[in-house]
């Protein structure tokens, strides 16, 4: 059967109900072709330019090697002192021989869980992240395999891995969303395993690197996490820092060089620190809307947020802010109270900058016969309706 889409549209103002207005937020160019920049705790999307377009991550793909590795390691399927053995392949690939980032591993030797995962996080090291992708998978091509089904089961609908290096004899593709995305995942759900990003230096087998982050030394509140290089697509960076209780992510891409790159990172996170501050435009428990539902004992039911709904808007040009809750029309009773029912989206103007899962406020049991029938009704006629609109050759 045909479904349409339910859709609610109402604005938000300073103080309530509002004159819609198409306010941009504060004038801002960056010299990356790809960006993206969120703040952490509301997910308020501050700067968007291509955000969506595909790029090749190079060695940002080790992100996404350490986000399976620490998964394993969550899981317990492999602990940190798992030992594996460096191949002909690895140490030929990305160690010593291979004159690129690596932990200069000697060949058949072992290696721990736990000295890997800081050579790649500290070092972005090729050999390091050959070794972790043979020992947990038959092949690294498999390990590729499970970094890009990682990679849907985190919110990155695109993203393409594959090798666990970035390197380009097998190609990888990624959002500049996409790396923020992994960039949150990391840094909220391994804490523990994180904090690796932001050390400053490490020294395994006497030998001593320090980390090629080039933002921590600038002490501007960066605490990871790595950046990386494409022929022919330029210079790219994915970030986080926290400064006074705030957290931002960012994803540059396309920029011109390793100074370009460091400088314009710099750039928009302290663009971002500087020109934002938080709203409320919902409170904890306030029901949002309302979705219809077919076959109910209410025709309708009470959505609502599971905490206070929060954005992040403009200190010098406060913008007036649309919304729109978007459910499967029409919800089918029974619905059980706490049921996930739809989505409320945060605009500012045409710009999304925050998306919050609904939840119906109250159960809504199944209706009389009676009632059932003419919501069938409604609801055919309505589909009929809607389906003759959808098909209907345009005017000319």
């Amino acid at each position: 059967m045909l479904r349409r889409v339910g859709v609610a549209l109402f604005l938000i103002g300073a103080c309530g109900v509002a004159a819609a207005a198409d306010n941009a937020p504060p004038s801002f160019e960056t010299k990356a072709q790809q960006a993206f920049l969120i703040e952490g705790s509301t997910g308020t999307a501050l700067l968007a330019k291509n955000e969506d377009a595909p790029f090749s991550p190079a060695s940002l793909a080790k992100l996404m090697t350490l986000d399976v590795v620490y998964d394993a390691l969550h899981r317990g399927t492999i602990t940190s002192d798992t030992e594996y053995t460096v191949s002909e392949n690895a140490w030929r690939t990305g160690g010593a021989p291979s004159r690129a980032s690596t932990m200069f591993a000697a060949l058949k030797s072992k290696m721990r869980v736990a000295d890997l995962v800081q050579g790649v996080a500290i070092q972005q090291a090729n050999d390091g992240c050959i070794v972790l992708a043979e020992g947990i998978s038959i092949s690294e091509r498999e390990f590729a395999r499970r970094m890009t089904l990682r990679a849907r089961e985190i919110g990155m609908p695109r993203a393409v891995f594959g090798n666990s290096t970035g390197l380009p004899d097998a190609p990888s593709k990624v959002s500049a969303r996409e790396l923020v995305t992994l960039a949150q995942d990391l840094q909220q759900n391994f804490p523990d395993q994180y904090k690796y990003f932001g050390q400053p230096d490490f020294t395994w087998n006497r030998i001593f690197q320090r980390n090629r982050n080039p933002l921590l030394p600038l002490s501007i509140g960066v605490d990871g996490l790595g950046t990386g290089y494409a022929e022919g697509e330029g210079f790219s960076i994915v970030a986080s820092l926290e400064r006074n209780g705030r957290r931002l992510f960012v994803a540059l891409g396309g920029l011109g060089s390793d100074k370009e790159r460091t400088e314009e990172s710099k750039r928009v996170l302290e663009w971002g620190l500087s020109n934002f501050q938080s709203q409320r435009i919902f409170a904890e428990g306030e029901v949002i809307g309302a979705a219809s539902v077919y076959g109910g004992a209410s025709s309708s039911v009470a959505l609502a947020a599971k905490s206070a709904v929060d954005v992040y808007v403009p200190i010098n040009n406060p913008e007036r802010l649309s919304a729109r809750i978007v459910y499967r029309w029409p919800l089918s009773a029974p619905l059980e109270a706490g049921y996930e029912a739809g989505t409320l989206k945060v605009f500012s103007g045409a710009r999304i900058v925050r998306e919050v899962p609904l939840y119906t406020v109250d159960a809504v049991s199944r209706g009389s016969l009676s009632s059932r029938a003419y919501d069938a009704l409604v609801e055919l006629t309505e589909t009929l309706l809607f389906s003759w609109l959808w098909d209907a050759p345009a005017a000319t």
